[in-house]
């Protein structure tokens, strides 16, 4: 009766976190920036940003096409994040008054020459998207759906052009989008008069402009005709890209009195994607860990209670030496391991990561993370594993003297430093091929001296105060001691083979992320916005129970077996969902990505192998302190001879 109690107490518990969880994903949004209020007739700032492509994932910036310009091209300042994200945001010559509506508006006139042209089509062939900000919301192209409801989504930018074939010509044509209908929707105070800007749209068109006798500043085009109130409704007439072929950008800008306010106007971006199979779906998975993580704790409790009782009931040293089990390896139980020194290593460094990934969280379930702060996501998480050296440090150096090291300086300076130089050797691998394609997205040397100045000029030295601290603590004791003479390991079954224990290890805590991943892969390389870190952040919590669970059941059979080599074990037991975590990015790339570029593919997979490399570290120190305390805990619950 006590145990359905607690059973239904737990229940509700879990069910009123889910609940405050998932509602925090909508009602803690602190936007980024603080609301303008415009006038009629105040300028708008027209802003535009990189042009990106599912197809290659290289960013490029706007005007590494020849659009046209402004009299003088203004960068506009970007932080840490923006600027590792490729974002290169500038001025535009797009004109817009609040509440004027134009129509037909002239920007600028060009004749293509073959470089130029042959740029155009490369464009259009990858399927770039041009980005644009209005008052720090980016431009989106709505798409009208069919079924099942007739809804509106959105997608990021418009593209550059089209590709069509068009019969009795040879080869496929390029057509560009000369012509953009801009939809300014705003929230205006019927008692100020003053307007907030809630929505920024456009429809592009592709139209071959005409006009009569030559071409001066007040010729009049008689394909649109602000003056006649005629403007381009369709691309039946589309303007060709080829050499020599002249090309007149133009634009109308419609402003619409909106309902929505100002705080939900990103509610529209947020929900671009199938809301109801994606809620769904999570918390499915998450009900199905939670009850498979509640049933191995029951049976783990249950069993250790009957052999603690069993052994402490011994009465005769004989009756002892009969047992078998996880009590007889008591004596070698805290021998340390092999490679001691470089498992201190990761596991300080799986901490400062836990550190990072925690307050990260937390700063975005309360929305100071949101869409509309541009990078802040990055630049926080930069930040944040900067100044978790410190906690790397101690971690790494409390293990460390745990096993009787002295030179607490070199593991100091191994913990601050091996992890972030593998990871720079790829990412400058990485960069340099960003780098041979002219990409926006290639971090500058600024940066990379910014980068350099994080890690050797405050990472590093916190690193070095945490391992002070921690080597200056006592040592942890050892629950019993250890022999000086090892004991013989004996031969193990099949299905207790550190590699295929440590392979199965690392289904489970994958399983409780594989479908929050797919989600996450879609936002990085598919341009959609992820927000829901309610949902993150519970997946988040079960990845720690799952990781920490099964490699404590693991850790209990590998020890019932009378192997007491789990030190490294625990630690890939775990770290092994890394790989599961590797292959199924293989999967993402082959089945729902539409890479063809070699260049874009080697891309893919290093970044992808950074963040498996990163999750390795984490989940496997989450597996390591867990079958820490585990056996900590059992070995001082029992009475040792």
């Amino acid at each position: 009766m006590a145990f359905r109690r607690s059973l239904a107490v737990r229940t509700l518990s879990i069910s009123a976190l889910l609940l405050i969880l998932v509602h925090g994903s909508f009602c803690f949004y602190l936007p980024g920036v603080a609301p303008e209020d415009f006038n009629k007739d105040d300028t708008l700032k027209v802003k535009v940003n990189k042009l990106i492509s599912t197809r290659t994932q290289l960013p490029y910036t706007y005007y590494s096409l020849p659009y046209c310009p402004p009299k003088k091209i203004v960068d506009s300042a970007e932080n840490l994040g923006e600027v590792l994200r490729g974002d290169r945001i500038e001025n535009s010559p797009y004109e817009f008054k609040m509440r004027v509506p134009k129509m037909c508006k002239v920007v600028c006139r060009i004749t293509l020459d073959a470089k130029s042209a042959k740029e155009f089509k490369a464009k259009i062939d990858d399927e770039y998207r041009v980005n644009m900000i209005l008052d720090n919301l980016p431009l989106v192209v709505p798409i009208q759906r069919r079924e099942p409801e007739s809804t509106t989504v959105y997608q990021l930018g418009f593209h550059v052009g089209l590709k069509a074939h068009i019969p009795g010509s040879k080869g496929d044509k390029y057509f560009i989008h000369n012509h953009l209908a801009f939809t300014v929707k705003f929230h205006r105070d019927l008692q100020t008069d003053s307007a907030r800007i809630v929505g920024f749209e456009v429809r592009p068109f592709s139209v071959k402009h005409e006009y009569d006798g030559k071409w001066d500043e007040n010729t009049r085009l008689t394909t649109c005709d602000p003056h006649a109130k005629h403007t381009v409704m369709n691309s039946n007439s589309p303007q060709e890209v080829e050499e020599n072929k002249e090309i007149i950008f133009t634009y109308d800008v419609e402003f619409q009195e909106s309902d929505v306010k100002w705080a939900s106007r990103w509610d529209a971006y947020l929900l671009m994607s199938d809301d109801q199979i994606h809620w769904f779906s999570i918390v499915n998975s998450l009900m199905i860990v939670l009850f498979l993580s509640g049933m191995v704790a029951m049976i783990m409790l249950r069993t250790l209670y009957r052999d603690i009782s069993k052994y402490n009931e011994l009465e005769t040293q004989e009756e002892a030496q009969e047992e078998t089990g996880w009590k007889l390896v008591h004596g070698d139980v805290f021998r340390p391991p092999n490679n001691s020194t470089l498992l201190c290593v990761y596991v300080g460094t799986g901490v400062q990561f836990f550190g990072m990934t925690l307050v990260t969280m937390m700063f975005a379930i309360l929305g100071f993370l949101s869409p509309s702060n541009r990078g802040g996501l990055m630049t926080a998480m930069l930040l944040l594993w900067v100044f978790m050296g410190l906690f790397a440090g101690y971690s790494s150096a409390r293990l460390y003297k745990m096993f009787k090291g002295t030179e607490w300086k070199k593991t100091a300076f191994r913990t601050a430093i091996m992890f972030p130089a593998i990871v720079s050797s790829i990412f400058f691998v990485l960069n340099a091929i960003i780098w041979g394609q002219k990409s926006s997205g290639a971090v500058p040397f600024g940066t990379m001296f910014a980068l350099v100045f994080l890690w050797f000029g405050i990472s590093v030295p916190l690193v070095f105060v945490g391992s002070y601290v921690g080597f200056k603590k006592p040592a942890i004791e050892d629950p019993v001691k250890t022999n000086k003479i090892p004991r013989q390991i004996p031969e193990q079954a099949w299905y207790m083979n550190p590699v295929f224990s440590i392979l199965i290890g690392g289904i489970l805590p994958f399983g409780a992320v594989f479908i929050e991943l797919f989600f996450i892969l879609t936002s990085i390389w598919l341009n959609q916005f992820y927000y829901i870190f309610g949902f993150l952040f519970l997946v988040f919590v079960i990845l720690i129970i799952t990781c920490a669970e099964i490699t404590v059941v693991l850790c209990y059979f590998q020890l019932c077996s009378e192997d007491y080599l789990w030190w490294w074990r625990s630690y890939l037991t775990s770290g092994s969902s890394a790989l599961y975590l590797f292959l199924y990015a293989t999967f993402y790339f082959f089945t729902k990505l539409e890479i063809t570029k070699l260049v874009s593919g080697i891309l893919y997979f290093g970044y992808m192998l950074i963040a498996s490399y990163a999750f390795f570290v984490l989940t496997g120190s989450i597996g390591f302190y867990a079958c820490f305390w585990f056996t900590r805990l059992i070995y001082s619950s029992v009475k040792i001879d």
